[in-house]
């Protein structure tokens, strides 16, 4: 960014940030830096840019460069490569949202060139571990790893019964992400359950936890459950009908396509922003979100160079009209 003529620094938190442009208007384009593990060779194929985070989410993030790198007067851009977005920290987003907010938040994800994310699912995240005096193997009665998976079971059905008959969006998604078992020092067996929620609107994730613990604590098993939390963010929902949303209709056109505006079960920094800084935010980028954490992810160039000249006609419209 220092390079394009940004003003570039590394804030406290180590997220990349460049500031570019003046004037009374300000926005935020914040995408992450960081990646899920696993490499593979980066290489373009078929005119397609392959490799691991092209589409999630270093392409949202270089269109963000790219879009912003001649100053729009009476506009200011900062962009943000936010780091630790892939983990429950969300340290980067967590410390930008301490800051004051722009009028106008851009999230950079996947969206494809002509759609706008408005909304993602909420997470919470529980590590439930058991433990019981050791026994010998032909000991009558459930083995402690037993004991877990009827635990989970419960949760499961309880978790089934908050949103009966729903689909897509509109349905908690309950999943076990990880069990171990027969774990023993030989004087304590032990079992570890990791689950995984996706929250929709309408649900908080306190909610989850203390049902959780009300089946934990009824548990009738011989092992002791301790529940701890891995990590937890809100759903979050922002409207179609904002100057925004609406910058991002009109300079989709101008680009000759027709918005989408998109709803995702996954998270995003929007679930940390959106409640912190209550402005005008969507989420936008490049690329097919089914490629994400894939080993086949790429992202269309041709797709990238359109985002680019979306992102600039949106950062054209921030100077036309109030941004709010």
């Amino acid at each position: 960014m220092g390079e394009r003529g940004y003003r570039a620094s590394i804030d406290e938190a180590g997220n990349a940030v460049g500031e570019i442009g003046e004037g009374p208007h300000h926005v935020v384009l914040l995408g992450h830096i960081d990646t899920v593990p696993g490499t593979f060779p980066v290489r373009v194929e078929d005119g397609e840019l392959v490799g691991r985070g092209a589409v999630d989410a270093k392409g949202p993030l270089a269109a963000f460069v790219a879009a912003a790198s001649t100053p729009v007067p009476g506009v200011r851009v900062t962009v943000v490569g936010a780091v630790e977005e892939e983990s429950p920290t969300s340290k980067g987003a967590r410390y930008r949202a301490t800051l004051p907010p722009p009028e106008w938040c851009v999230i950079g994800e996947p969206s494809g060139w002509d759609a706008v994310t408005v909304a993602y699912k909420g997470r919470l995240g529980l590590r439930i571990s058991l433990a019981r005096g050791a026994r010998h193997g032909a000991a009558p009665g459930p083995t402690c790893t037993e004991e877990a998976l009827a635990l989970w079971s419960r949760v499961l059905a309880a978790s089934d019964a908050r949103t009966p008959g729903a689909t897509g969006f509109a349905r908690l998604d309950c999943r076990l992400e990880g069990i171990q078992g027969g774990i023993t020092d030989g004087l304590t067996e032990r079992a570890e359950l990791r689950i995984g929620f996706r929250v929709p609107p309408g649900i908080a994730t306190t909610e989850l936890a203390d049902e959780v613990a009300r089946i934990a604590a009824a548990h009738d098993g011989d092992a002791k459950v301790t529940i701890q939390p891995i990590g937890s963010e809100e759903p979050a929902r922002t409207p179609r009908t904002t100057a925004l949303a609406r910058a991002f209709v009109g300079a989709i056109a101008d680009a000759g396509g027709n918005v989408t505006f998109k709803v995702k079960s996954g998270t995003s920094d929007m679930n940390i922003l959106a409640p912190a800084w209550g402005c005008p935010m969507v989420a936008y980028g490049p690329g097919d979100s089914r490629y994400d954490h894939t080993p086949v992810e790429r992202l269309a160039l041709d797709d990238y160079a359109r985002s680019v000249t979306v992102l600039r006609g949106v950062l054209e419209r921030a100077r036309a009209r109030s941004v709010r």
